[in-house]
């Protein structure tokens, strides 16, 4: 799918392998155990939001739940607690991600910023209802992190689709 402003280069169509390899490197991210720093941002919501704004139409809220799941059963949470919280996120940014896609990558970050709050506040929330015991506010931090990873995230998996398709010295794309 070719958009119309990603630095104003036509790129090449995504490949699928690659796609769905950096949403399991982004789950793997996850599985590391960092202790229970509340501020360590959701590598694969950042990925899910990533290709949902790229690719709304291969992966979708179904894959969002699935990753969910996948991630409450590895952190003992409250089973649909971060599959609700990523489907929400990857309804919402399929949502806007025609409009998205015509800002500057950092604006994007900005634009994504209430998105990933969101999900972390369904998550706490959730959480809550539960019993648990609220977090803290530095929980805050998340998101807010994972806003400003946004741009190295654009950079490093809009890569392979930067190249030229085929290599020539008298073609200027």
């Amino acid at each position: 799918m070719i958009m119309a402003r990603t630095g104003d280069q036509l790129l090449l169509p995504v490949n699928t392998f690659f796609m769905w390899v950096s949403l399991l490197v982004a789950l793997l991210l996850n599985l590391i155990p960092f202790g229970r720093v509340n501020a360590m941002p959701d590598f694969l919501a950042l990925a899910l939001v990533f290709w949902n704004v790229q690719q709304p139409r291969r992966v979708g809220i179904g894959a969002a739940f699935v990753f969910g799941l996948l991630m409450d059963v590895h952190q003992g949470a409250l089973l649909g607690q971060h599959a609700l919280a990523y489907t929400l996120l990857s309804f919402f940014a399929i949502m806007i991600h025609r409009r998205l896609l015509w800002f500057s990558v950092p604006a994007q970050a900005l634009q994504i910023l209430p998105l990933f709050v969101a999900a972390h506040l369904v998550s706490v929330v959730v959480r809550m209802a539960a019993g648990s015991v609220f977090p803290g506010w530095n929980l805050l931090y998340a998101p807010l992190i994972e806003a400003l990873l946004w741009p190295l995230a654009s950079l490093l998996l809009l890569a392979p689709q930067r190249r030229a398709p085929d290599r020539d010295a008298n073609r200027p794309l």
